[in-house]
């Protein structure tokens, strides 16, 4: 499946990402307001020095996974746009840009789906090997799938679902007894 909107292009850490994220975590925070619980830079651009395709992950949690529709005008007034295929049962999933420059992933917060991806950012920004093993296999898979984000991303799966992850990140006081991670 080739999809215009979703370049896999892998490109060196640019080290004006967390900015990036900054800066539109506070228009996200704006529009969303308290239907937010918590809001978070995550994907490989949140690692630094990690190379990754220049999409700013933006992880958003709330309360409880209702209808979609409140976020779609919210988030509409910023310029995203809710892509149901990016998502699944447990996530709402919305682009912004052509191609696309940012994600947002709206999760229900404390769930699996919200703690994993802070597990995967948090072990690799702590484990440098870890972290230039994933980069290659991304650069390699980027060169292999070039348009194809659903092989892409699939292909990743072993890497980012390894229990050793998120075995570590329990050991290191997160608070997962509800989420069923490890």
């Amino acid at each position: 499946m080739n999809d215009p909107i979703v370049k896999i292009e892998v490109v060196t850490y640019d080290p004006r990402w967390p900015n990036l994220y900054a800066e539109e975590r506070e228009r996200v925070e704006a529009v969303l307001g308290d239907l937010a619980e918590s809001i978070e830079h995550i994907g490989s651009t949140s690692v630094p020095g990690l190379s990754a395709k220049p999409i700013i992950d933006i992880l958003v949690t709330v309360a409880h996974f209702g209808p979609v529709d409140p976020y779609i005008e919210r988030l509409g007034s910023l310029g995203y746009t809710y892509f149901p295929v990016l998502g699944n049962a447990a996530r709402y999933a919305f682009g912004k840009g052509i191609p696309h420059t940012h994600h947002i992933h709206i999760v229900e917060h404390g769930g699996e789906a919200h703690l994993r991806p802070l597990a995967f950012r948090d072990y690799l920004r702590t484990h440098p090997e870890a972290a230039r093993q994933y980069e290659l296999l991304k650069r390699q898979l980027a060169d292999r799938f070039h348009g194809d984000r659903q092989a892409y991303n699939q292909a990743k799966t072993d890497f980012i679902s390894n229990p050793v992850i998120y075995s570590w990140y329990e050991q290191t006081n997160h608070d997962t007894s509800s989420s069923g991670l490890a």
